[in-house]
């Protein structure tokens, strides 16, 4: 994929001239649940071109790991398609939701026409919404899930039917003998980890996997390798590990410390880079995909739609895959990862 020069990146008071304008493939029509229909599959085809060029202020908790960068190469890419501007803003981690708080307050002295977030919390950020929506703001959530905070629409996968993919393929995997299972869903209280969980553990419930270890922490591989090292200590007969791409990543060097490569099946809750390096060579057996790239893409032309009246989704969610060795071939990465050498860029003008 070719580049040519041109955005301006602004970050952190940070400043430089970046290489982002790229030629792609067009990326519809994507298949969504809509639900607003019940939940029933549709192709999304968005608009050729925004009629004006709008102002988007956009909110991620951070552009640590390969998800939320495959999603500001998502809005970016779309932004320039539509024509419109966009400011991106990174609060630095799930820890920093009162960053995320001013960022919200930055967009709306901006003027922004409209601001889509990934919230840190949907707690912490429902406030924030309403007094978007009170000034007249529309407020798109973004791939972190939002139950009941208000927003004009949310752009979002089912992460228990994501959850329940990963068991799914975890019973398939043991062909019903009895397995020890350990978890590390994220940080607890951001919302999505709680989900995932509750998907996976429905779908082990009452059969001979067995969740004996469930623990929470950021998002961070030398945070998740604590956790890893401890659970596998205390549970030494844990025979699969679900988690996090950074607990995942963590765990192929602790699960290669012990010696117990090749004995320990490693499967990831959703998809970063490493993840897909690590099912090519072996160390992980699978991850289901919440495809970033496509659902920022879909949020900013909803953002569009919605300023300019025109129907849009009020709920679209992405169908998940789980990703294995097996049909990796038949996967459309483009709507999952950014290409490998782009660096985020905040600014689209």
């Amino acid at each position: 994929m070719g580049f040519r020069k041109s955005a301006l990146i602004v970050a952190a008071g940070l400043s430089c001239i970046a290489t982002t304008d790229s030629q792609a493939a067009d990326w519809w029509p994507a298949k969504v649940y809509d639900q607003g229909k019940g939940g029933a599959e549709v192709e999304y085809v968005p608009l050729p071109k925004a009629e004006k060029q709008w102002n988007l202020c956009v909110l991620f908790p951070h552009v640590k790991d390969s998800i939320w960068v495959a999603a500001a190469y998502g809005v970016v890419e779309e932004a320039k398609r539509q024509g419109v501007k966009m400011t991106l803003f990174q609060a630095g981690g799930y820890d920093s939701l009162p960053k995320q708080i001013s960022q919200f307050d930055d967009c709306v002295a901006a003027k922004a026409d409209v601001i889509i977030t990934g919230a840190i919390s949907e707690a912490g950020m429902a406030k924030k919404f309403q007094e978007g929506l009170d000034k007249s703001i529309p407020q798109v959530a973004l791939i972190n899930p939002v139950a009941n905070a208000p927003v004009t629409a949310k752009v979002s996968v089912d992460y228990p039917t994501m959850g329940g993919l990963a068991a799914q393929y975890v019973l398939d995997n043991l062909q019903g003998k009895p397995a020890q299972v350990a978890t590390f869903p994220g940080p607890q209280g951001a919302g999505w980890p709680e989900a995932f969980l509750k998907g996976f553990e429905e779908k082990l419930n009452g059969t001979p996997a067995k969740i004996v270890d469930t623990k929470w922490g950021d998002t961070g591989v030398a945070v998740q390798l604590r956790l890893i090292e401890d659970s596998l200590q205390t549970y030494p007969d844990v025979s699969v590990i679900w988690a996090n791409p950074p607990a995942i990543e963590a765990a192929v060097s602790a699960v290669n410390d012990i010696g117990k490569r090749g004995k320990i099946d490693l499967i990831a809750e959703n998809e970063n880079q490493a993840m897909l390096n690590f099912l090519r060579t072996g160390d992980v057996k699978g991850f289901a995909t919440l495809a970033p790239v496509l659902e920022a893409r879909i949020a900013v032309d909803t953002a569009v739609r919605i300023l300019e009246g025109k129907p849009y989704v009020k709920s679209p969610m992405i169908v998940p895959t789980m990703v294995t060795k097996s049909n990796i071939d038949k996967v459309n990465l483009d709507n999952i990862f950014s290409p490998v050498d782009w660096k985020p860029v905040y600014s689209v003008n």
